[in-house]
């Protein structure tokens, strides 16, 4: 599949050599006959093409040599997530769930600009960020929020992108095996969605700690993904009151993926065993 290949090229050359690679293969694609193009566009997204941009009938991927690099990004780490997972359902290690689960179904990439129409979750703009749509099995992002990451979060990096991709795919695992519609008694509606963050927060580390000799993931790169986990924080966002707290503080979005790139087990990462909210 095109995810394997790009994963293959990201372990024999590593993260960064594989963004300038596609930069180039970015102005062969350019280059390429009009007949051609939806082809290769096609093999890169496994079928589907991106999203129109909005007011362009360019595809998203083609408008600019960075949204090209970006949305090669997005789709190597999409593969590498579909490796890992494919083999923590095989073997049985996930959170404890309501569902029978033991073949992972991998997410669909869509690419959009400014704002996009779902199957199962409406329409959203990009002010929202990068999202998981659990009632059509697609992550949304736009090439724009690793700027966002960059100069409004202060969050760079390409592990703290990867960081926010294994998050939401965290959140299509969660889908899968049913925690994604769990609660924990007593707690309020914001402290359930707290949970289902933190856990994701917490598969996504696992998916670090497990790619983390394929990707070659320095110490360096850990640093920017805890970063930009503190970054997404509640608190740090301007929230003030915890009552309104949907994803948790920015000290429970580090400890809970550190807890999960640390022992890489996704048992590890069942937040609604946790009795106490006030413990999370």
């Amino acid at each position: 599949m095109a995810a394997s290949a790009l994963f293959a090229i990201l372990r024999r050359i590593g993260l960064r050599k594989a963004l300038v690679l596609g930069a180039v293969l970015g102005v062969v694609y350019f280059l390429l006959p009009a007949s051609l193009k939806q082809s290769v566009l096609a093999a890169l997204t496994g079928g589907g093409a991106a999203t129109p941009a909005a007011g362009s009938g360019w595809s998203v991927c083609q408008v600019s040599a960075g949204n090209g690099q970006a949305c090669d990004f997005s789709r190597a780490v999409l593969a590498s997530t579909e490796d890992v997972w494919a083999g923590e359902f095989q073997n049985g290690r996930l959170p404890q769930n309501d569902r029978s689960a033991t073949r992972y179904e991998q997410p669909t990439l869509v690419v959009f600009s400014e704002g996009v129409a779902t199957a199962g979750c409406g329409s959203a703009s990009s002010d929202v960020g990068p999202f998981y749509c659990p009632g059509d099995h697609k992550l949304y992002i736009d090439p724009n929020f690793y700027d966002v990451m960059e100069q409004r979060l202060k969050a760079p990096g390409d592990f703290a992108q990867a960081y926010v991709i294994a998050h939401e795919v965290g959140h299509h695992v969660q889908n899968l095996i049913g925690s994604n519609a769990r609660s924990a008694p007593g707690d309020t509606k914001n402290q359930s969605s707290v949970r289902v963050e933190l856990q994701a927060d917490c598969l996504a580390g696992v998916w670090g700690h497990t790619a983390r000799s394929s990707l070659k993931i320095t110490d360096e790169d850990l640093r920017e993904a805890v970063n930009a986990a503190h970054a997404i924080g509640d608190d740090a966002l301007g929230q003030s009151r915890a009552s309104n707290y949907t994803h948790g503080t920015s000290e429970q979005r580090m400890r809970w993926f550190r807890r999960g790139f640390d022992g890489g087990d996704a048992r590890e990462c069942d937040t609604f065993a946790v009795a106490s909210y006030a413990q999370l």
